[in-house]
C-alpha cells in the first residue's frame, strides 16, 4: 500500500474534506423539516387510531397501559388531544417548541409507565424532540416569522432563536 493513499495530500482524504465542509452548510431549516414532519406523523397516526375507535382506545387505557394517577378516560382524552394537535403545532412550525417540550413529556410518561421495553424507539423521538427543543424549527416556520416581527419586545437578536448561533454568542 502506498504511503501517498494515507498522507494528507491524498486525493481521497481531499475528497472527504470536500464532502464534510458541504454537509456543514446544509442549513438547519432542512434538517429541521423532516425531523418535525417525522416526529409528527408518530403522534398524529397514535391519535388518529384512537379517534377511530374510542372504546378500544378507552380499554386499551383500562387493561394495559394503566397510567398513574388519571382515570383512563381522562389519560386517553388528554392523550388523544396532544396527539392531534401538537402534530399540527409541529407541522406549521408554531410554537414548535412548548409542542416538542409537551411531546417530550409524553413520551417520557410513555417509556416510564406504559412501555418501558420499547426505550429504543422513545430514544429516538427523544432525540428528534430535543434538536427541536434546542434548536427551535428553522426559518421555514410560523415562529421564525413571528420572531422577526416581535423580536425587539425581548430584547435579544433574531438569531438566537432561529436555530442559528448569532456573531455576538460565537465569540463567547
Amino acid at each position: 500500500m502506498s504511503n501517498v493513499a494515507l498522507s494528507g495530500n491524498s486525493p481521497v482524504f481531499a475528497f472527504f474534506g470536500r464532502l464534510l465542509r458541504a454537509l456543514d452548510r446544509v442549513p438547519y431549516t432542512l434538517l429541521a423539516l423532516p425531523l418535525r414532519a417525522a416526529i409528527a406523523t408518530v403522534f398524529w397516526n397514535s391519535g388518529t387510531a384512537k379517534l377511530a375507535n374510542w372504546d378500544t382506545a378507552i380499554a386499551l387505557f383500562v387493561d394495559e397501559y394503566q397510567v398513574p394517577l388519571l382515570p383512563p378516560e381522562t389519560a386517553a382524552t388528554l392523550a388523544a388531544t396532544i396527539e392531534l394537535t401538537t402534530p399540527v403545532l409541529l407541522v406549521l412550525g408554531l410554537l414548535t417548541r412548548a409542542a416538542s417540550l409537551v411531546l417530550l413529556g409524553m413520551t417520557s410518561v410513555i417509556e416510564i409507565f406504559v412501555y418501558p421495553q420499547a426505550w429504543p424507539t422513545h430514544i429516538q423521538w427523544a432525540a428528534m424532540l430535543l434538536i427541536l427543543i434546542c434548536r427551535g424549527p428553522g426559518k421555514l416556520s410560523i415562529d421564525h416569522l413571528l420572531w422577526r416581527r416581535f423580536r425587539h419586545l425581548l430584547g435579544t437578536d433574531a438569531q438566537s432563536a432561529e436555530g442559528t448561533l448569532s456573531a455576538e454568542r460565537l465569540k463567547r
